[in-house]
């Protein structure tokens, strides 16, 4: 079997040879109209999310596996739980209806938190080893590069124009105002200035 080399192909090529085949044996269907991505989700706490084929303007469930998840057999079992959200329509959100669905293929926990039962995790690393890996590093806000320095915004009280300048240059010094109407020494209010 060819390994799939991008995230999307991966997350089809699993649900197609081994999760369809499993929510089937349950006597569950996955619908047609289905997308995965690994893509951000709408709130920075969802690991993964299913949207109704209602907001899509093609008619299609947009599952979305959140990037910061790169481990295999997480992602599988995140996928199943979306995919069963596809399978009883999302206006049943969490409710006993999915519930059932969500404990006949192996999940368990949580209902908005479910992870997979030691059986099912044992057949997705059987899963994973015939697919390979998901070919993915997880990405994280962790390495993305800090502020360094706060610009404080300086206004002109004589005439409000308005600088944006450092805390080590108003320790110095106050902006000169470039407005040749204003005095060289007029004051300047001083916005959100650092205390500490």
């Amino acid at each position: 079997m060819n390994q799939p080399t991008n995230r999307e192909t991966w997350l089809n090529a699993i649900t197609t040879q081994f999760i369809a085949p499993h929510f089937e044996a349950q006597g569950y269907t996955l619908p047609a109209n289905v997308r995965m991505a690994c893509s951000l989700t709408s709130t920075k706490k969802a690991i993964g999310q299913c949207w109704s084929s209602i907001a899509s303007q093609d008619n299609h469930f947009e599952i979305m596996i959140a990037p910061s998840i790169a481990e295999s057999n997480r992602v599988v079992d995140i996928l199943i739980h979306e995919l069963a959200h596809a399978v009883v329509g999302i206006a049943e959100g969490h409710n006993k209806v999915f519930g059932k669905c969500a404990r006949a293929v192996g999940l368990e926990g949580k209902l908005t938190a479910t992870i997979a039962t030691p059986e099912l995790n044992q057949t997705i690393s059987q899963w994973v080893e015939q697919m390979g890996a998901y070919p993915h590093a997880p990405l994280t806000q962790s390495n993305a590069k800090k502020q360094s320095t706060r610009m404080i915004k300086c206004i002109c009280k004589s005439c409000g124009y308005q600088v944006y300048t450092s805390k080590k240059w108003i320790e110095i010094a106050n902006p000169i105002c470039p407005d040749q109407d204003c005095d060289e020494y007029s004051e300047w209010l001083v916005v959100d200035y650092p205390t500490e």
